[in-house]
């Protein structure tokens, strides 16, 4: 997925009310959109580097939005919103092996009266879950706080093999150099144990890990996921 605009690099001054951020670009302090719902754990250091892009749209309220951190070097992916445009970018270009026969690319599948998943591909479901928390240098975590959606996402997938379909969750890795993925239990526990029921039921569970750069974000390579 390429950006289609110049990214703005600055240094980050703050987060708050979850969904702004101050940065400072040029001397200049400047208010961005932050799309991430998460905690943003280990993340949020002042002055750490961060580049956001401009939208010129004239009716929108906040002109930036936050896109790319750095953090001990590495490049970190902190807009969700990109998230399904990566995967579909990768579906689409046959950059993930577990999906490279497949005919049908349905986003937003609507599985039941209230459940939508990411993607239909053929028989497939795909749930993407964006992954930006790391603790150890090699190792990336999800979920970075409880997540009561990512939960009952679970359950619903469970639910689906039943009806013939075959579920897969990828945790898209938007963390350079990461060569590991595991469920962080100690942050949600009951996501874990879920987790694990869902892994003996038949749901397929994926973690790869993107290249970012200020041009574009794209799906790299497969990492493996660890059980602890």
């Amino acid at each position: 997925m390429k950006f289609t605009s110049t990214l703005i690099k600055g240094k980050l001054i703050k987060r708050y009310k979850r969904f702004f951020a101050d940065i400072k670009v040029n001397n200049q302090i400047i208010t961005a959109h932050c799309p991430n719902t998460g905690s943003m754990m280990g993340l949020l250091d002042k002055d750490n580097e961060v580049w956001v892009t401009k939208n010129k749209n004239p009716n929108r309220k906040l002109k930036y939005t936050l896109e790319i951190i750095k953090v001990k070097k590495n490049l970190i992916g902190v807009n969700t919103h990109r998230a399904n445009r990566i995967v579909e970018h990768a579906l689409k270009n046959k950059r993930i092996n577990e999906f490279k026969k497949i005919k049908l690319i349905k986003p937003e599948f609507k599985f039941s009266k209230d459940t939508r998943f990411d993607f239909l591909c053929d028989k497939k479901i795909i749930e993407v879950k964006n992954v930006t928390l790391s603790r150890n240098n090699k190792v990336a975590e999800f979920p970075d706080a409880i997540t009561s959606r990512g939960t009952k996402h679970l359950l619903k997938l469970v639910d689906s093999i039943k009806k013939k379909y075959v579920p897969y969750v990828l945790f898209l890795t938007q963390i350079q150099t990461i060569e590991y993925f595991r469920i962080a239990r100690d942050i949600d526990h009951n996501y874990y144990e879920n987790y694990l029921l869902a892994k003996k039921a038949g749901v397929n569970f994926l973690a790869y890990r993107c290249d970012i750069s200020s041009k574009e974000i794209k799906i790299e390579k497969k990492i493996k996921i660890i059980d602890e």
